[in-house]
């Protein structure tokens, strides 16, 4: 005969915990101040009512505290806390059986059935007696007040029982449940809960080197000279590729070629050189005290520095000398580079995480990281991480986070979707995504109903790009300026995360290497170029007004409250956001034709937008710093690429 339980008097049933990732292996995603919203599936036997709560503490604390479920329908319930603090949180569920609220359910349809009340009178007396031992001060005395009552013999018995189903015992008694029999859900769910950035940043990358005088290798103090600059356009985040030296065998060329020049600087990628590896800087950029100082002045300009985390080395970086194991052998003695065939790089080796070696190497990473985090660093963008080891990204990670709970990861990986997700769940903070990809009206709905209507929403924080060093879309090659401009706005509004490659982005630039191919002509991978940031042609001053519109509206900070609205023309797009209390609600229309003007009408869901649909509404193009009135959901637009050709709508009632 099986063994009996430990307690077989715990009736309710907990399931369906949502949310809860591959069965409590992963933790969700929220930031300082977000809440955390939890259905369950909570019943048990026979007819007796269920009551149940969400308990829920920071992971390095022994107190819970505790929010309680509502039902919905089908025994399905909800409910939601807050997360206050950075750092990893726990929750879980506890259910019971709950006497007194049955008792209550049964007393109001037995008065309404004139029976005869008095044994069940006494029944929620000693109901109420039991938790006059679970209360203390005040409410105690309350709850004795009501034992006498319920026992009273001169009251009425209507009037009793009006008096026993009233919202004020039910409240004062729920405060002090009989829990003896709870059960609580067998698994403790993980939060990990980041600081605002991770929720809300404005990225802005570039090449230092590129910073400097024409026909000079730009250094930091030349970089820190363009902070005003980036600042002015509302960036918070300053990210750089790879600062460190860089390998001179088999380096490439300008455009890619295998040949280099004398006079070529090189893939910043190909790290590694006499001068060091991964804890040195470039010395034609600077020392790291240069770098340091660089740190200090861009947070002075209100901007955060992200660093490019590349594991791969050069040939001449000192881990191949000093740790060959570290790398993969070929039969004929050579270490094998990296390719992607029919593509080859030799000047670059990728690290061999099958090495027999792969304790000390993973722990000389993890140096690398602690390195640039004492230099005063808490964000990375980590260069194609799906082609290192997802064991190695989890361990590292969630090891540095024990005591940097504010790091920022960026994952570069733009590969299949559920490698890209399990990335997510690993630990990674933002993501990279297909937006570059995405151009037409139906793949831009799927694809931002996937990433915030799905459970893809609580592991994956999108950051949006419209062009990096690697990416020129045909889309801009072929669109120009107002393509420039389309793809600006959509990143930066469907997005709480995005960021640009500049000063490409801004001066629109979109000369491809050849026909067909996604490579910037003179791309600044291989060269130093010069930009002229007072091009006419660029758009700083419109990309200034989008990022102030973002910091200023909270409801365009976040992802979770997009709608997409219907629209009678495929080449317009509309949707909105807006926070809870509808306080702010933004309004966008983005055209997806660089060339011709297009109109339409769209039909918008007033209430559902906290719009009085019989009153006029007000709307503030923060754009054009132009203002409409509008009436009713059904409505007019026209959008001209040779002006700008979308609305960011500020809805004012």
């Amino acid at each position: 005969m099986l063994p009996l339980p430990e307690e077989g008097r715990r009736r309710v049933q907990i399931e369906g915990v949502w949310p809860e990732i591959d069965g409590g292996r992963f933790a969700i995603k929220r930031t300082v101040g977000e809440r955390v919203y939890v259905e369950v599936d909570m019943f048990c036997d026979s007819h007796d009512a269920v009551s149940g709560v969400i308990l829920y503490r920071p992971q390095k604390s022994q107190t819970w505290f505790e929010v309680p479920l509502s039902p919905t329908i089908n025994d399905r319930w909800q409910g939601e806390f807050t997360v206050s603090e950075i750092g990893d949180y726990v929750y879980t569920i506890m259910g019971w059986a709950d006497h007194f609220k049955s008792w209550q359910r049964d007393m109001t349809k037995k008065l309404a059935a004139e029976q005869d009340l008095s044994v069940d009178l006494l029944i929620g007396a000693n109901l109420v007696e039991d938790a006059v031992k679970r209360a203390s001060g005040d409410d105690a005395a309350q709850l004795k007040t009501w034992v006498a009552t319920l026992r009273s013999q001169d009251i009425a018995t209507p009037i009793l029982g009006d008096k026993a189903i009233s919202p004020e015992l039910a409240q004062l008694m729920a405060k002090y449940p009989d829990r003896k029999f709870a059960s609580t859900y067998h698994k403790q769910l993980k939060i990990i809960v980041d600081r605002e950035r991770a929720r809300f940043s404005t990225w802005y990358e570039i090449f230092p080197r590129s910073c400097g005088e024409p026909g000079k290798h730009g250094t930091f103090k030349d970089a820190q000279a363009r902070l005003p600059y980036i600042a002015s356009m509302g960036f918070d985040v300053l990210y750089l590729p790879p600062i460190h030296p860089i390998g001179k065998a088999f380096r490439k060329g300008k455009n890619n070629t295998t040949v280099a020049e004398s006079d070529d600087v090189g893939v910043p990628w190909g790290i590694g050189a006499a001068e060091g590896g991964h804890k040195a800087v470039h010395p034609q950029l600077g020392t790291m005290a240069d770098f340091e100082e660089f740190v200090a002045q861009a947070a002075e300009h209100g901007l955060e520095i992200a660093l490019d985390i590349a594991f791969q080395c050069s040939p001449d970086h000192p881990y191949v000398k000093e740790n060959p194991q570290w790398f993969r052998s070929r039969p004929d003695g050579t270490i094998q580079y990296a390719e992607n065939p029919p593509k080859k790089y030799q000047d670059i080796y990728p690290i061999d995480f099958e090495t027999a070696d792969w304790q000390n190497l993973w722990e000389e990473l993890r140096s690398v990281i602690q390195f640039w985090i004492e230099k005063g660093v808490r964000i990375f963008r980590v260069d194609n991480p799906h082609t290192k080891a997802f064991d190695f990204w989890e361990w590292v990670i969630a090891d540095l986070r024990q005591t940097h709970p504010d790091l920022i990861f960026l994952s570069e990986s733009f590969t299949r979707p559920k490698v890209m997700y399990r990335l997510a769940k690993l630990g990674f903070t933002q993501s990279y995504t297909y937006f570059t990809w995405r151009n037409s009206k139906w793949e831009m709905t799927q694809y931002l109903t996937e990433l915030t209507q799905t459970p893809a929403y609580d592991i994956f924080r999108p950051n949006f790009w419209p062009n990096t060093p690697d990416i020129l879309h045909e889309f801009i090659q072929h669109g120009g300026r107002p393509a420039c401009i389309i793809r600006l706005v959509l990143a930066a509004t469907l997005a709480a995360n995005y960021g640009i490659y500049g000063p490409a982005f801004e001066v629109c630039e979109n000369r491809a290497l050849k026909p067909g191919s996604e490579e910037y002509l003179n791309s600044e991978k291989y060269q130093i170029r010069e930009w002229d940031l007072d091009s006419p042609y660029s758009i700083k001053d419109l990309i200034a007004r989008v990022n102030r519109a973002r910091r200023e509206h909270p409801a365009l900070q976040s992802n979770k409250s997009l709608r997409f609205h219907h629209t009678d023309n495929n080449q317009i797009i509309c949707y909105s956001k807006q926070t809870d209390d509808f306080k702010d609600v933004m309004l966008m229309m983005v055209s997806f034709d660089p060339q011709w003007m297009q109109a339409g009408f769209i039909d918008l869901p007033l209430e559902s937008l906290g719009i009085d649909p019989y009153r006029e509404y007000h709307l503030h193009d923060l754009l054009s710093d132009t203002h409409y009135t509008w009436f009713g959901g059904h409505n007019y637009v026209e959008l001209n690429p040779q002006a700008i050709p979308a609305h960011v709508f500020w809805v004012r009632q």
